[in-house]
């Protein structure tokens, strides 16, 4: 066979095509012998890939291709594998505020509309759910190899508010961790996402992938990632997906704990103020009392005015109470949930990597041995000329085939090398979080203490003896006294 044959493309096109497309090696073959040589070009858009969970992203024509995000795509200086931001760099990147709207009618069922208001951007947009869908959707087709915080789940029949408001909450916390992360927050989806306000932002969002590969293909370094890996970067990936799975069992554990806390404060705020509710309708009883129950005293009456009083003190205490449990669900709950998110986030990108891109690399490489089979038995039966070429193409494409999922594979560890560092990154957000309860805890007792020690003389009417002076109440003498 002509070694011409082989080629798919003419010089022209291969060199039009390298100056856009930059993962992958072509193999130029002969049929008496195979010279690979590293041409720069991708194949992920051949009828395998194709079957893979890219297949509804449509192949970039040569003409219509474009660089989305020149100053990214630049090569960094020094080790690019290693991250160097700080907890403060990242949650100032942006602010994501959602908050609720409205319901509206539709044709059939109401709907729930949020609204999204970004810092960093300087917008205000209104986003539903099936919004949030597609660009998470963008997200994974466009970084398959990154972080993407998962979505809460779809509103289900009969959805209370307690349901709406902690989507709501994760739908926060969702957007704030993709406004953070130094790949998604240059991507152009993000900013149509936090700034679009046309009427259709989902076909948008599409629209902006259109003709775009993923971060694979649009990253220069990533046919050279294995270059800037560790040795023993599998070693390291096992004891990182350990530490993990450990950290976020911990974690778990502390957020459970945080919200009984929370929900506590907020049960004793309802106890209080029914407490005091009971007091003042105590106060309020004008049943009269006969006078031989009574004995012409007036104690009774005394008794009621001071109980009827109590009633504005333990209103506030039950503010006080609630505040104090609210506190602690926003500043201590919700930030244990963010952490979790991400570790949650972290594990799904682990089991990506395991179940798709060394997957296929396997089912390649078990494709590519029965090629070879078939191609021994073919020369041994001395097939026809044509079938065994065909074959032989097959194999070549294979071939290449396997050399880009390897690139990918290396890839896929070099950003959750990356992933791994951001996770550390946000460790210190434990301190945070530790601060925040201690905090909330010696600004609750602190104020409650100073209402329990207000309301204590408002106490001494109650115990008046008969000579009109404050008698305090004496223990029973029934062998168990508190001390």
């Amino acid at each position: 066979m002509a070694l011409s044959k082989m080629w798919v493309f003419t010089y022209v096109e291969l060199e039009s095509l390298l100056w856009h497309v930059t993962s992958c090696v072509f193999t130029v073959e002969t049929v008496g012998e195979r010279n690979s040589t590293a041409l720069s070009f991708n194949l992920l858009f051949d009828s395998r890939e194709k079957e893979g969970s890219f297949a509804h992203l449509p192949a970039p024509q040569v003409s219509e291709w474009r660089d989305p995000h020149p100053s990214r795509m630049q090569m960094p200086q020094g080790n690019p594998l290693l991250l160097s931001y700080t907890l403060q760099e990242l949650l100032a990147r942006d602010t994501v505020q959602v908050e609720l709207i409205p319901e509206k009618k539709g044709l059939f069922l109401k709907h729930v509309e949020y609204e999204v208001s970004s810092q960093r951007f300087r917008s205000s947009v209104y986003r539903r759910y099936n919004d949030f869908v597609v660009f998470h959707e963008m997200l994974l087709q466009k970084f398959p190899y990154r972080m993407v915080p998962a979505l809460p789940p779809k509103r289900v029949l009969g959805a209370d508010r307690e349901f709406i408001e902690a989507r709501r909450r994760a739908l926060r916390r969702f957007i704030n961790l993709v406004a953070r992360h130094p790949p998604f927050s240059e991507d152009v989806a993000l900013r149509l996402f936090l700034s679009f306000s046309g009427p259709d932002v989902q076909n948008k969002l599409k629209e902006s992938a259109q003709c775009v590969g993923d971060e694979f293909m649009s990253c220069k370094l990533a046919p050279r990632a294995k270059d800037f890996l560790p040795a023993d970067i599998q070693t390291q990936f096992a004891v990182s997906r350990e530490l993990i799975r450990n950290i976020y069992n911990s974690f778990h554990k502390l957020r459970d704990r945080a919200e009984r806390i929370a929900s506590r404060a907020i049960d004793n705020a309802a106890d209080l103020l029914i407490f005091g509710k009971e007091l003042s309708a105590l106060g309020s009883d004008t049943t009269p009392l006969p006078s031989w129950a009574t004995l012409h005293s007036s104690t009774w009456g005394s008794l009621k005015q001071a109980l009827k009083g109590l009633s504005v003190e333990f209103a506030l205490l039950a503010d006080k109470a609630a505040q104090q449990g609210k506190q602690e669900e926003n500043d201590v709950v919700e930030k244990l949930n963010l952490f979790l998110d991400l570790l949650q986030s972290y594990k799904d990108l682990c089991e990506r990597h395991e179940k798709g891109v060394l997957h296929k690399h396997q089912r390649a490489l078990h494709k590519y041995s029965l090629m070879k089979r078939q191609m021994m038995s073919a020369t041994v039966q001395s097939r026809e000329p044509d079938s065994v070429e065909q074959l032989e193409s097959r194999i070549v494409e294979q071939e290449n085939a396997i050399q880009t999922m390897e690139l990918r594979g290396y890839f896929s560890l070099y950003c959750l090398h990356q992933e791994m560092q951001l996770v550390h990154v946000y460790l210190p957000l434990t301190s945070h979080i530790l601060g925040a309860f201690v905090n909330s805890q010696i600004q609750g007792h602190k104020e409650m203490s100073k209402v329990w020690n207000d309301l204590k003389p408002k106490l001494n009417c109650l115990f008046a003896g008969p000579s009109g002076s404050p008698t305090p109440p004496r223990l029973p003498q029934d062998g168990v006294s508190p001390r």
